[in-house]
């Protein structure tokens, strides 16, 4: 077969050959070549004929006691050191890679985790992998759970309600890997003052002629849902997502509040303010959603861990499936 009938055909070099190729260049001889590639001269010497047979050129030529290289083989030289370096520095990345030595991740997660949630999943990734580069997006669940569609985030922390009407780990999740991690306690916050404090729990329907103080667009959602279930229909006067301001407003007699445990958590509580459980422990439950396969590069996984060991309990959660 001529050369001029394989033209259309691909020719099939590998890196093996190239760095034959390079050895002979710097060292001169089979035998150096091969000593310096930590090969026997027959292997190398064989891996050439192969080489050989299927570009269907020679590559080498004998001379005196050494050999020099044809064109073809030339042609190889020419590119060898580009490509093997190339190929090295790859090789280099990906070890660094899978040794957590280098990567980044981009996480995204609602406002309540960022003070609470994400410096010890933070502080947990820089004392074990500080190679690692972490990017953070504040966002509520939907838009987080958008940004992981859209690979604007690789991993992200959300939280859904029982029953959710608008339910972002539903339809809006479709495709991605979502991990129920644990279950947030939904309390009331009542003036101290309130018949209904003695109570070691409150049924909603005593606070029915109530003002309220509404948080995010979501959790004013859950609290309608809510009331509409126990019968009436809340009162909400004041609107905000600063729970310390939501704290400030019961205290000062202006209404109730729904807040979830973790914002609770962080948060000063004032003297004249009372906590109290729901009489239908409501809750919260917060997620972590990441892309299918993601598991399977380091950084993430390793970014992912660090999520799944946080001291929930810190934090007043309890698993999901408690």
């Amino acid at each position: 077969m001529t050369l001029q009938q394989d033209a259309a055909t691909p020719l099939e070099l590998d890196a093996h050959t190239l760095r034959i190729v390079r050895a002979l260049v710097e060292h001169g001889s089979i035998t150096a070549a091969a000593g310096a590639l930590g090969f026997s001269q027959p292997a190398v010497s064989q891996h050439l004929r192969r080489a050989e047979a299927r570009i269907g050129m020679p590559l080498i030529a004998r001379s005196g006691r050494g050999v020099r290289l044809t064109e073809a083989g030339r042609v190889l030289a020419r590119h060898a050191r580009t490509i093997t370096m190339a190929l090295d520095a790859a090789a280099g990345e990906l070890a660094e890679l899978s040794g957590l030595r280098a990567g980044r991740v981009r996480l995204a997660a609602f406002p309540t985790a960022s003070s609470t949630l994400v410096p010890q999943v933070l502080r947990m990734l820089q004392s074990k992998h500080a190679g690692i580069s972490i990017g953070y997006l504040e966002a509520e669940p939907p838009e987080a759970v958008e940004a992981v569609r859209s690979q604007q985030a690789d991993l992200a922390i959300t939280f859904g309600y029982p029953g959710d009407r608008v339910d972002p780990h539903a339809d809006g999740a479709r495709g991605l890997v979502v991990i129920p991690l644990w279950r947030d306690e939904m309390m009331l916050a009542l003036p101290a003052d309130h018949p209904a404090a003695a109570s070691e729990t409150v049924d909603l329907r005593a606070l029915n002629n109530e003002n309220w103080s509404a948080g995010c667009p979501r959790c004013r959602g859950h609290l309608l849902q809510l009331a509409e279930a126990s019968g009436f229909v809340p009162r909400i006067g004041y609107e905000t997502d600063n729970f310390t301001a939501v704290l400030g407003m019961v205290s000062a007699g202006l209404g109730v509040a729904l807040i979830p445990s973790l914002a609770l958590a962080v948060s000063t509580l004032p003297p004249d303010v009372v906590i109290r459980p729901t009489a239908n422990h409501d809750h919260r439950t917060i997620h972590l959603v990441a892309a299918p396969g993601s598991d399977q590069v380091p950084a993430i996984a390793a970014a992912a861990s660090a999520i799944l060991h946080v001291d929930a309990e810190a934090w007043s959660l309890t698993p999901a499936d408690a």
